[in-house]
């Protein structure tokens, strides 16, 4: 009865499959910025490595900080492909979690780790294939003994997660997008990059004067760069 009683947190609606794999081709900063330059966290959660990178729902944790025992919980309940994101009060006075953990939640086919506290045995997991970004360095191991909360809505550098939200990290950092905008998001996503892409052109044709910048100008109330021409 225990067991199904937290495998009942497991259960809430994720951004399709198919929206996370077309989300993982895009950088987090191009998420943000159609996503009206919002949802990316405190850039104290840092990638381990600056190659790892990751993409999935939210499987949200919230613990008091230093304390680690629902984290353990959602690795037992978190599904294939799940980002576990744990809003661990951004604490750097200790881990939340390790190789143990890294290495069984790689196992269970979990996606990454998002953590706002530290982690530690550093050199293994930043040369390991499984994505974490966590909120500093810490060798000191944590408590087992304080309740938590599974799968609502939390608070993580900065940001409002809920479980199911669109997870999406790399070197820059981490970004959420709420579930119910990912596929307009990602939508934007591919205008946005066709747009960077002719702008690039325009640089390489010599054009190195922004198209946009004489109207932002005009709009702040200064001289404009062609009344100087």
């Amino acid at each position: 009865m225990t067991q199904l009683f937290y495998a009942q947190a497991a259960e809430f609606e994720r951004v399709p499959a198919e929206l996370v794999e077309r989300a993982r081709g895009y950088q987090s900063a191009i998420l943000c910025d159609v996503g009206g330059r919002r949802g990316t966290l405190n850039s104290r959660i840092q990638p381990l490595h600056p190659a790892m990178k990751v993409a999935g729902p939210a499987f949200t944790v919230e613990v008091r900080p230093g304390d680690n025992l629902m984290f353990h919980v959602a690795l037992a309940v978190a599904r294939p492909g799940d980002v576990i994101v744990v809003d661990g009060k951004g604490d750097d006075t200790c881990a939340l979690f390790g190789e143990l953990m890294v290495a069984q939640a790689h196992a269970a086919g979990l996606a990454g780790f998002v953590v706002d506290a530290a982690s530690r045995d550093t050199d293994t997991l930043a040369s390991g294939p499984f994505p974490i970004f966590a909120a500093g360095r810490n060798p000191c191991g944590p408590t087992k003994g304080l309740p938590g909360t599974l799968a609502r809505c939390i608070s993580v550098g900065g940001v409002a997660v809920q479980p199911g939200d669109l997870i999406v990290g790399d070197v820059d950092g981490v970004v959420v997008v709420p579930r119910a905008q990912v596929a307009q998001v990602l939508t934007a996503a591919d205008a946005k990059i066709a747009a960077e892409q002719q702008r690039l052109a325009e640089i390489a044709r010599g054009e190195l004067v922004s198209p946009w910048l004489d109207g932002a100008l005009r709009s702040a109330g200064l001289p404009t760069l062609a009344a100087g021409r």
